[in-house]
């Protein structure tokens, strides 16, 4: 395989992306595996199941639901809906196509783009820059089987989510490819680490179920004996990534060891959005922008680079302009209050930052800004230097910081008002 110097590739015309079929997301999005509520929760242990049983009904649960999930695009026919019955040219969906050539700007509003697509923000995003970067070609691959490969991606977030939803992986999509645009990393990324990247940040968070790793694990959740508690979330992420870029075939045409170290990469790049490790990775980092030995020459250079670069794009919301900032912030948090509702409902122990009693938003942001994302993105910004869009970022996220103290001062609490947003 070719692994020369990637660079963005156009189709002809004028810079527009080339079409690309595109099939709108099913109004209810289902997982692969049951949505969390009192079913999962175990009422006392003689309820529970041996655990070769347990571990026989989770791999027969993902295959069904994956099935019934993806059976139609597999056999090639469409939804039956009359609004998804049609082909997208240059033009996309109207008025998205012209949000299209700004995807690269840091200011790019995600929620319009979503609403412009009609939901489709991943597909149209991951259509555009695969064409934008020629991958299509570089890796031969079928583009029937890579739109049915991003639509059962996108299909396979839960819209029900306020955070953890195909809007959010596509804000990681545009975020990584702003990333992989910085001149230090752009000019050694070669095609399969472009590949990688927009994978990878397309499908971190496929199939995430609204509540984190603890609720799962004292919940007696299946994929937490299946994970045996380790990485949960990212390794079940993780698989069925893998499980939908077999079902789809996509890369069938590659020889097989070629195949299999995507798939290890891309397991490889999803595990490191463990929050848990967020330390690990950022010591790391740190150590070696202070020895100053990052050589990008290197591929596991590169892909310890892919793997931060995923981290920053994963928790970069604070670093949004303030009115899409907020909006992910609200988001987020309501995520962690409907958990903590859950947890109260049936006895269990309320997660930290769950309890929407006790727990206000700007308390949560503030805090995370200042132990999360600060120190990640202060040692980006080091890496990247000389870079507009770091100090761009550190800017947004300074304002956006004081802007939760102040608010936590004036002892504003959820939901934030309308006139905080100017």
């Amino acid at each position: 395989m070719n692994t020369t110097q990637v660079k963005p590739h156009y189709g002809a015309h004028d810079g527009s992306p080339k079409s690309c079929l595109s099939v709108p997301a099913p109004t209810e999005r289902r997982g692969s595996y049951p949505l969390v509520d009192k079913h999962i929760v175990k009422a006392s242990d003689q309820q529970r199941e041996p655990e070769w049983v347990r571990r026989r009904h989770m791999k027969n649960l993902l295959s069904f639901q994956r099935f019934r999930h993806a059976s139609r695009l597999l056999r090639g026919s469409l939804p039956r809906t009359p609004e998804s019955l049609h082909l997208v040219d240059y033009d996309y969906l109207g008025q998205a196509a012209h949000m299209l050539p700004k995807v690269g700007t840091w200011n790019f509003d995600i929620f319009l783009f979503d609403r412009l697509t009609n939901g489709n923000s991943l597909v149209t995003l991951m259509c555009h820059l695969f064409n934008l970067y020629g991958l299509v070609q570089h890796f031969q691959l079928d583009m029937v089987k890579l739109h049915r490969f991003f639509s059962m991606v996108q299909s396979d977030y839960h819209s029900q989510n306020p955070y953890h939803n195909a809007m959010h992986a596509a804000d990681v999509i545009q975020a990584m490819y702003c990333f992989l645009r910085e001149p230090r990393l752009a000019e050694q990324l070669n095609p399969l680490d472009v590949f990688l990247g927009l994978m990878a940040a397309a499908a971190h968070d496929v199939d995430h179920p609204g509540v984190n790793q603890p609720f799962l694990i004292k919940t007696q959740h299946h994929l937490a004996s299946l994970y045996q508690n380790m990485s949960v979330l990212e390794s079940h992420h993780w698989r069925s990534t893998v499980g939908m870029l077999r079902q789809s075939r996509l890369l069938s045409h590659l020889p097989a060891d070629i195949s299999q170290k995507v798939e290890q990469q891309l397991g490889s790049l999803i595990l490191a959005t463990d929050i848990s490790r967020q330390n690990e990775f950022l010591l790391t980092f740190r150590a070696h922008l202070d020895k100053r030995d990052l050589d990008l020459k290197l591929p596991s250079h590169r892909h310890f680079i892919l793997q931060i670069a995923l981290k920053c794009a994963d928790i970069c919301n604070p670093c949004r302009v303030w009115p899409l900032s907020k909006q992910w912030s609200e988001r987020v948090c309501e995520e962690f209050f409907r958990q903590g509702d859950l947890e109260r409902k049936f006895n269990l122990e309320i997660s930290p930052l769950c309890d929407q009693q006790v727990d206000s938003i700007p308390v949560i942001q503030s805090g995370f800004i200042s132990y999360i994302v600060e120190p990640l993105f202060a040692e980006w910004r080091r890496f990247s230097e000389p870079s507009a869009l770091s100090g761009t970022m550190m800017a947004n996220m300074r304002q956006n910081k004081a802007r939760w103290i102040r608010l936590l001062q004036d002892g504003k609490t959820r939901p934030l008002e309308s006139e905080d947003v100017s």
